[in-house]
């Protein structure tokens, strides 16, 4: 690879470190420019992948203090989503690559709309739960309800009240399930795979984006991790390619961006942040017809 593509590289790599720490999708940046250097899509994926999980080593490092808080909360969705992505790192292993043109459009536009309708979903969420506890003869306690402060509902988690069994929306079946099937998605392709966390992590916990913002650098990172796994293990075993230097080359910005990309998203205000998040989401659907 020439030197002046690897340049490129180093600089998309950093831009996308920053995207994927504020809202994710970083990889619009570099995979189309892979693409654009004739390199076949399975090789690309994975030498994408690979570089740009330094991206979410930044932002994960970038939140260390919010992720920390959370503790046991989160330790379900880090085993289930690093499964999943391990089967969907599989399936590129064995998909024909035009099964791409098919999957990817679906999954951004279902994104799409979950960034767009959060507030009404979850009020709908919200209004259905209410009338079944009313007609079970229950009233929702304090425990299960989102604070309008994330910073409480982390506390309240990690210090419940004297005789309070503690509670937390991230161990929610629902969101469980719903992060393993995205999960799948992350290990299989990588792009857009942070709309869709930020979108099903605030549909189902009914927090600002911007509140749940560090989980979904948490799941990025343990998802690109696990199918960099998988692609390192079959590289070395089957002989599937990966270009290594083009890897690094992204692996160098992103790890840049990534971490102070993540001190910027903490700052941003949610109506940016999410317009921001449509604005990517968009992007990425138009690159899949043009």
């Amino acid at each position: 690879m020439d030197p002046l593509s690897l340049v490129v590289l180093l600089v998309m790599g950093t831009l996308a470190g920053a995207i994927n720490a504020a809202v994710g999708s970083g990889s619009l940046l570099t995979l189309p420019v892979l693409l654009a250097l004739g390199i076949p899509p399975g090789t690309a994926v994975r030498t994408n992948t690979l570089g740009i999980l330094f991206s979410t080593i930044g932002s994960v490092t970038g939140y260390r203090k919010e992720i920390a808080a959370e503790g046991r909360a989160l330790r379900p969705l880090i085993v289930i989503t690093a499964v999943m992505a391990s089967v969907g790192a599989l399936l590129l292993l064995v998909s024909p690559s035009s099964a791409l043109d098919i999957v990817v459009p679906i999954l951004i536009v279902v994104a799409l709309a979950m960034v767009i309708f959060q507030k009404p979903f979850v009020r709908a969420i919200t209004a259905r739960r209410e009338r079944r506890e009313a007609a079970a003869g229950e009233t929702p306690s304090a425990d299960e309800t989102p604070s309008a402060d994330p910073a409480s509902d982390v506390a309240s988690y990690a210090s419940p009240a004297a005789g309070a069994v503690p509670r937390s929306p991230y161990r929610a079946p629902g969101l469980l399930a719903a992060m393993g099937g995205a999960s799948i998605y992350g290990g299989y392709f990588t792009a857009a795979q942070g709309i869709l966390y930020l979108g099903i992590l605030g549909v189902a916990t009914g927090k600002p984006m911007g509140a749940v913002n560090h989980v979904k650098n948490l799941a990025s990172l343990i998802v690109n991790a696990a199918a960099a796994t998988v692609y390192v293990i079959a590289h070395f075993v089957l002989g599937v390619e990966i270009l290594w230097i083009a890897s690094a080359a992204i692996a160098v910005g992103a790890l840049l961006g990534g971490y102070f990309g993540a001190h910027l998203a903490k700052r941003m205000p949610e109506w940016l942040l999410r317009g921001i998040i449509v604005l990517v989401a968009v992007v990425a659907l138009v690159r899949q017809f043009v």
